[in-house]
């Protein structure tokens, strides 16, 4: 059986994009899909994180997105990643502009349904985005989940996988030179992981980071001695504060993901 990891992108509730995805695969036997949907995707820096999930588990792409600048980045990320999409919305607009040569107002949410579970993802997603990266220490007394990790363990991307469940989640960057907020301090040690990963991986991951940037693959960010301090200091900082310690190097978002949501008991 052939399967398929697909992700449903917009700006508003996604409703229209899920329909048409689920009625293109109806047409197909023996396929299991694995749908993920985000609505309310309005900002970049949100849509980037989304896309680096999409890249890792090479998901189909369906969106309804009214920001060119939005259609932009994934019609970008798709060439560069070889990643198939689909834009559900801006083609049958154009032509339906170019037919009556009227143009749409291009505004988001025009149609949606409107329930419970919608505004808690959309809250769940707008926490995430401002608590990305330890943006707002004050915020993590009211954060269902914690995440603390050195640069590259994909806090971000399990963020907001997680913020697709529903739970509100802050994510901390962590190193020796970097200040911790104090406000970790007051929260449950039971709602806080630690993330952690293997050198070598590491070691890659950050290298293509700064070659992407333009700089060479050798610096002192990917040095194999850094990372480790790094690593060393944060394994010992997860024991301190007694939170769960989980090692990425070998696992997907979605099973980092299963471990934290089975830890705290959420189905």
């Amino acid at each position: 059986m052939s399967e398929l990891n697909l992700f449903v992108i917009s700006d508003s509730s996604g409703g229209t994009a899920l329909r048409v995805a689920k009625t293109a695969i109806s047409q197909f036997k023996d396929i299991k899909v694995n749908y993920q949907r985000f609505p309310f995707i309005t900002t970049e820096s949100l849509l980037n994180g989304i896309l680096k999930l999409a890249i890792q588990k090479s998901a189909m792409i369906f969106y309804t997105l009214v920001s060119p600048k939005l259609n932009d980045m994934i019609n970008d990320v798709a060439k560069c990643r070889h990643l198939y999409t689909f834009d559900c919305l801006h083609a049958p607009v154009t032509m339906i502009s170019q037919k009556l040569n009227v143009k749409p107002v291009m505004k988001t949410g025009m149609i949606h349904q409107l329930n419970h579970n919608y505004f808690d993802r959309i809250a769940a997603m707008e926490f995430a985005v401002a608590n990305d990266d330890g943006k707002d220490p004050q915020d993590l007394d009211k954060a269902d989940i914690v995440i603390l990790g050195v640069s590259r363990t994909s806090k971000t991307p399990l963020s907001l996988y997680l913020a697709n469940k529903k739970l509100k989640v802050a994510n901390v960057p962590i190193g020796p030179k970097t200040q911790l907020p104090k406000q970790i301090w007051n929260v449950d040690k039971n709602r806080i992981f630690g993330l952690t990963n293997s050198i070598k991986i590491l070691q890659r991951i950050r290298s293509a980071r700064t070659v992407a940037y333009g700089l060479g693959p050798n610096t002192p960010y990917s040095d194999p001695k850094q990372i480790k301090k790094e690593l060393d200091y944060a394994i010992q900082l997860y024991r301190k504060i007694g939170c769960l310690i989980i090692n990425v190097a070998d696992k997907s978002i979605e099973e980092t993901a299963t471990i934290i949501m089975e830890s705290l008991g959420i189905n």
